[in-house]
């Protein structure tokens, strides 16, 4: 078997490697193919990780998104972690029927929790009684957490997401992936690098500071592909969609409460959206909205009303999602896909005032959605930094406080993802030694890893691609 690394960084396109100095620019003129992956709909993190994983269509894994409405349990689930939510085998499946000494190690890749990938990392932090949140991961076997934060130090979550984002998080992972490889050999290593995604949602295309980023991410991949390279492993090199800018806020929760689908609850002053009374509400995702309707005879004339909001492009009904592959349980009675301009936030209420207490604040479970406000510190309020610090003392020190920081302000955001670009410099990309078509679809991916790790066993592969093999040879 092949050693291979496959390095997922995350918003990376065509587009963001122009710069000749940038290695990455370097290394694919030099000894990499470039090839443009049509992104599968939506173009979004769990759906995107989990096709490339299985060779397999929303429709048949079921992450119809990062997350869904259960009709069960009358919720929505964002960023579960459980790898048993992925409804169909996954790389390392697939490759142990081939040959069952074959291990792989998953390092931040989504959906990493409980999975059969032999060694895993992933975040997780702890959540203390008196209301503190403490950075931290989740690993297997449950000793390898320990290790590594032993040499790396404490896994840095806030520099994972939220407002104090960096690159820290992702030399973290990436240092973490060399010291896995040393102590366990692995034959697959997943490596999820998440340093741009935060950039090109706060700042516009070509701005000093996503230039700034872009070098900044570019230096840990210079080390990590010299770093396995020279261990004779093949380096690939993919993202799972590109960030095009936006500007266009589409408020879609508050359009259907003015219409009257929503029901809302009132506690303590604030308003609580109750999903299992709503007529019908949207689950934001960047610029993809899962729209679930209580009753069947309300969707024909919700599309049409729908269809007729500025900045959404498709609205797919069953015929719709069949066709893009969106046709399973867990996926909205419609799904709306936003123009390249636009995007969806999660709010409904009217009035700032009447906001749930959990929106100021970074909290990617309770919120109808995602958020990317929560990037943001809050411009508004004065002296923002001390208050942090206070804040903080304050949980130290035993008292509860509520860490509410982030502004309302969906103006603020300027990049998002989701639909399907017509550009293709767009959209995301996959750099590999072996050669490569000039466009590939995200199905393919799977495939085209297991081929490299098998080099020899390439007849034992079962082909779950439209494109020829002739292609590779």
């Amino acid at each position: 078997m092949q050693q291979t690394v496959v390095i997922n960084v995350v918003g990376l396109t065509s587009s963001l490697l122009q710069n000749p100095d940038l290695f990455l620019h370097q290394w694919q003129k030099k000894k990499g193919n470039l090839s443009i992956i049509e992104p599968v709909l939506p173009a979004l993190t769990c759906s995107a990780q989990a096709t490339y994983l299985t060779g397999k269509w929303p429709s048949e894994h079921g992450i119809v998104g990062n997350g869904w409405y259960d009709r069960n349990d009358m919720e929505v689930k964002m960023w579960k972690q459980s790898n048993k939510l992925v409804q169909s085998p996954k790389i390392w499946d697939l490759a142990r029927e081939i040959d069952p000494s074959f291990t792989c190690a998953n390092l931040f890749w989504w959906y990493n929790m409980y999975s059969d990938a032999d060694f895993t990392v992933t975040p997780r932090p702890q959540y203390w009684a008196d209301g503190q949140k403490k950075p931290d991961c989740y690993s297997k076997p449950s000793d390898l957490r320990d290790r590594l934060q032993a040499q790396l130090g404490t896994f840095p979550l806030f520099d994972f997401w939220g407002p104090k984002t960096t690159i820290r998080s992702s030399q973290w992972i990436a240092n973490a992936a060399k010291l896995v490889y040393q102590w366990h050999n692995p034959t697959l290593t997943l490596i999820y690098l998440p340093h741009l995604d935060y950039c090109c949602q706060k700042f516009q295309p070509g701005s000093p500071e996503i230039n700034e980023d872009v070098k900044a991410i570019d230096k840990v991949c210079k080390d990590l592909i010299e770093y396995f390279e020279s261990k004779g492993t093949e380096v690939v090199v993919l993202s799972e969609y590109g960030i095009t800018e936006v500007n266009n806020p589409i408020h879609i929760n508050r359009f259907l409460r003015t219409h009257g689908y929503l029901q809302i609850r009132e506690e303590r002053g604030l308003e609580l959206l109750d999903t299992g009374e709503c007529k019908a509400f949207a689950l934001a995702d960047h610029q993809i909205a899962h729209l679930y309707v209580k009753e069947n005879e309300d969707i024909v004339e919700l599309k049409e009303l729908i269809q007729k909001i500025p900045g959404i492009a498709k609205v797919l009904d069953s015929k719709g999602k069949k066709e893009h592959h969106l046709d399973h349980e867990r996926s909205g009675d419609l799904v709306l896909v936003a123009d390249h301009n636009s995007w969806f936030t999660y709010y409904y209420w009217m009035e700032d005032n009447k906001a749930p207490d959990f929106a100021r604040t970074v909290e990617i479970h309770k919120k109808i959605g995602y958020d990317p406000v929560e990037l943001f510190l809050d411009p508004k309020q004065r002296f923002i930094l001390p208050h942090i610090l206070f804040k903080l003392i304050k949980k130290k020190l035993g008292f509860r406080t509520l860490m509410n920081v982030i502004p309302l302000d969906a103006s603020l955001v300027k990049g998002s993802h989701g639909c399907i670009p017509d550009k293709k410099e767009d959209k995301p990309i996959l750099i590999a030694k072996n050669k490569l078509p000039n466009k590939v679809e995200s199905n393919f991916i799977c495939q085209y890893i297991l081929n490299i790790v098998f080099k020899s066993k390439q007849d034992m592969l079962t082909k779950t691609t439209d494109l020829e093999m002739e292609e590779l040879s």
